[in-house]
């Protein structure tokens, strides 16, 4: 069974589980965000699997972030290969074709956020801490943080929280957008396998498709994307899921996605 190292890995159906495992405070390092970047690789090529939920390993942390250790002796080369490899990860996880949910079971912090920011949704519990602290320590977010979160939240208050270094607690973050859904402490894991339960029902291809058409008002003008859309409509009837889906439908049956 393949292994990565700082990650656990579990199945449940059409859901793969991905654990942050590095104690005490799942913090990231160049052999877990490598292992991350090969991950979403291999769950990309696995048509069995549908969606992803992210989790901390504990009850404390989601993740702090990287180990502060590994900049303290100024080495630029240190840098550049940490900031690569922490760009290389996340925009893999952003990428994955399915739906993708961070579960924060606790403090999210700086690259721990921006895990939870390159996933699709976002529950928290109740007792979860969000911030992007990098300024504060003469650093900035170097994993898309300055990118996804005035995306999501907007403008003002992603500059409140990296220029003014303000922390969010789970019902601040959930009343700004930076989270879908608030969850009670040690539910947030069973709150997002819900989420992932509903997505099944979805055709896998068309979820795909969906997907990279919601990113791509991120970067492209409106008239690029809509007439991306109406091209990836037609391009659907290629695949098997689509007739599935309309012969299901028309026969009164649950179809039988084969994401394909």
């Amino acid at each position: 069974m393949t292994t990565y190292e700082g990650l656990e890995l579990e199945r449940r159906g059409h859901t793969a589980i991905v654990t942050l495992a590095n104690p005490p405070a799942n913090t990231w390092t160049e052999q877990s965000l490598a292992a991350l970047t090969r991950l979403m690789s291999d769950l990309n090529a696995d048509r069995d699997v549908y969606s992803l939920v992210i989790t901390g390993k504990g009850e404390k942390f989601f993740s702090a972030g990287a180990d502060l250790k590994r900049f303290a002796d100024g080495d630029k080369a240190v840098a550049r290969e940490m900031a690569r490899r922490f760009g290389a990860a996340f925009e893999a996880l952003a990428t994955f074709r399915g739906l993708s949910i961070a579960a924060i079971n606790g403090f999210a912090m700086g690259g721990g956020l921006e895990c939870a920011l390159a996933c699709d949704l976002r529950i928290a519990e109740e007792h979860a801490v969000l911030a992007l602290p990098e300024a504060a320590v003469g650093l900035l977010p170097c994993a898309g943080g300055t990118q996804w979160l005035p995306w999501l939240i907007g403008e003002g208050w992603a500059k409140r929280m990296i220029l003014c270094g303000e922390r969010v607690d789970a019902e601040a973050a959930q009343r700004i957008g930076l989270v879908e859904d608030v969850a009670p402490r040690g539910q947030g894991l069973a709150r997002a396998l819900e989420w992932a339960t509903k997505t099944e029902k979805q055709s896998p291809t068309s979820v795909a498709a969906c997907k990279r058409l919601i990113q791509g008002a991120r970067t492209s003008s409106p008239r690029t994307v809509l007439m991306a859309e109406r091209e990836a409509f037609v391009d659907l009837f290629d695949s098997q899921d689509q007739r599935e889906g309309v012969e299901a439908f028309l026969a009164k049956r649950s179809p039988a996605w084969r994401n394909a």
